[in-house]
């Protein structure tokens, strides 16, 4: 099936051949002055040259270190599409540099593009949340997000947003919320995630339980995640046909059935057998998990009895070449054979 995709052209009047000089000889200090003229077609001109540039982490600590930044800043809020699309470009491909990042998180830009998160333009809004989710591989820039209090605003974009911009989003919001969930719990996001289990995307139902393993390392994320019934939908997606949704639905369910209440819903929805499945085939994130969430399972007396019959199949992934495997087969064996 054929799917909508943001597209990056410029208007067809728009013609970066025409710049003044080719790649490479055109001094950065000159091209700060450009992004400052009052003429649009020479920001524009100056925008697609620090693109070119951009790729280069050389050019990129030199623009930060003559103040580009504030000026790509100022152009966030121009009334021109194409200014704004090509700033918040160049502001992704310099988060694709270290020092991009560190110089984006230092300049206060993460809270100057939350006002493109509205922009009517698709490719401007997939820019910034491309530059929010390459910030928040970085601690810093994670927690500078969750300052700039946008964890709200990002899990209500979850409801309207393009699957492509989704995406991004769902990465975001996974490494933010391993740091703080309770802005996110108080927006709803279990209930929106728990809607976006059953997308017709798989990377998006992939991504979605990895926010919700996030949210699950809290506890008052497991809370959530129980009160909700996410955890018969995550059993679910155990069986789904994409080995990545299987994988992160078990390292969801992982960290949900931790608490009573999450393993006796666990049962209910009968996990067992699907669990049992992941630990027989040879994928290492599936079978990993797999193995944590029914050693969690074999604490309940119910739980153990009915995996009594499968001593053989959790010995077998004893046999696998990596050492967590090995380590967390040894700790649901103990488990299950343990005896009061």
């Amino acid at each position: 099936m054929a799917h909508p995709r943001i597209s990056a052209y410029l208007p067809p009047d728009i013609d970066p051949t025409k710049a003044a000089l080719a790649f490479g000889r055109r001094a950065l200090p000159k091209l700060k002055e450009e992004l400052q003229s009052p003429e649009l077609l020479t920001q524009q001109r100056a925008l697609m040259a620090l693109c070119d540039l951009a790729h280069d982490p050389e050019k990129v600590y030199q623009a930060i270190e003559i103040g580009c930044l504030d000026n790509l800043k100022t152009l966030l809020g121009h009334s021109d599409s194409t200014v704004r699309q090509k700033a918040t470009e160049v502001l992704y491909l310099m988060t694709m540099h270290s020092v991009g990042r560190q110089g984006l998180i230092q300049s206060g830009l993460i809270s100057a593009l939350t006002g493109l998160l509205d922009d009517p333009v698709d490719i401007c809004r997939k820019n910034t949340h491309q530059i929010y989710e390459m910030t928040a591989k970085l601690p810093e820039g994670a927690a500078g997000i969750l300052q700039a209090g946008l964890i709200p605003p990002l899990v209500l974009k979850l409801k309207t947003e393009l699957d492509e911009i989704l995406e991004l989003i769902l990465d975001t919001l996974s490494s933010c919320l391993r740091m703080e969930v309770s802005e996110a719990l108080a927006t709803g996001a279990v209930a929106v995630l728990k809607e976006k289990l059953t997308h017709p995307s798989a990377a998006i139902r992939s991504k979605a339980a990895c926010v919700l393993l996030e949210i699950s390392s809290h506890p008052e994320g497991k809370i959530a995640v129980c009160e909700e019934e996410v955890i018969p939908v995550l059993v679910s997606l155990l069986e789904d046909t994409d080995p990545e949704v299987q994988a992160s639905a078990a390292g969801a369910l992982m960290f949900a059935i931790v608490t009573p209440q999450g393993r006796s819903s666990a049962m209910a929805a009968g996990a067992l057998p699907p669990l049992l499945r992941l630990v027989g085939e040879d994928r290492s994130a599936a079978r990993l998990n797999a193995l944590h969430a029914l050693a969690l399972l074999a604490e309940l007396p119910a739980g153990r009895a009915a995996l009594q019959e499968h001593t053989d199949t959790v010995r077998a992934a004893l046999r696998d070449p990596r050492s967590a495997v090995q380590a967390a087969a040894h700790t649901a064996l103990r488990v299950l054979l343990w005896k009061p």
